[in-house]
């Protein structure tokens, strides 16, 4: 199992939610997308994929992410965070002076792995509660819940029946079609100064 989380060093993971801040803030004084930093570590310019959460104190403030590492790593997390601070839709978007307050996570994700299960009961037996993320797919419905969820959802039932909410399915929904993935993540935290 080790080997879905991602081997990212700690001093380079550190830089992440430090980029992610100064993309959010070049995008509210430029409008404009902050230029890809060049002479990266070697672990942030590979491919990778990552969510970004903004906090104000316990309260999420956004979150945006990509489950498919497409980019360099840097890349999807500076896009992560102006998508999470402008284009989440369950908030406004983030104000210049709201910025130094907020806490930034930045979740670097292994490759998923698939789950196969018969029932909810098979799925949660083999989950790893506050190690693994899960991915939930059926038909044009998808959601996901990164491994930091387990903090405020600590419930293996209550994860999984708020997860299928979020994919707008019932909580005792189930069906052949149902596809699961988990995966793990390395977070690096950036708070207010």
């Amino acid at each position: 199992m080790d080997d879905l989380k991602p081997a990212i060093p700690d001093d380079q993971g550190a830089l992440l939610p430090r980029l992610a801040r100064q993309a959010i803030a070049y995008r509210q004084e430029t409008g404009a997308a902050l230029p890809a930093a060049t002479n990266l570590p070697q672990a942030l310019a590979q491919p990778g994929a990552a969510f970004v959460s903004l906090h104000n104190e316990e309260a999420l403030r956004g979150c945006m992410g990509t489950l498919i590492a497409r980019k360099p790593l840097v890349e999807s997390v500076m896009d992560s965070a102006v998508e999470a601070a402008f284009d989440d839709p369950r908030f406004e978007p983030v104000a210049a002076e709201e910025l130094p307050g907020l806490s930034i996570h930045v979740s670097v994700l292994g490759e998923p792995e698939s789950l196969y299960a018969e029932s909810d009961e098979d799925l949660l037996a083999k989950l790893v509660p506050g190690e693994d993320g899960l991915i939930l797919h059926d038909g044009h419905r998808r959601a996901t819940f990164l491994p930091a969820v387990w903090e405020s959802l600590p419930d293996p039932r209550d994860f999984l029946v708020q997860l299928k909410a979020k994919a707008g399915l019932m909580p005792d929904h189930w069906s052949p079609q149902l596809q699961f993935a988990r995966y793990r993540a390395t977070t690096f935290r950036d708070t207010p100064s």
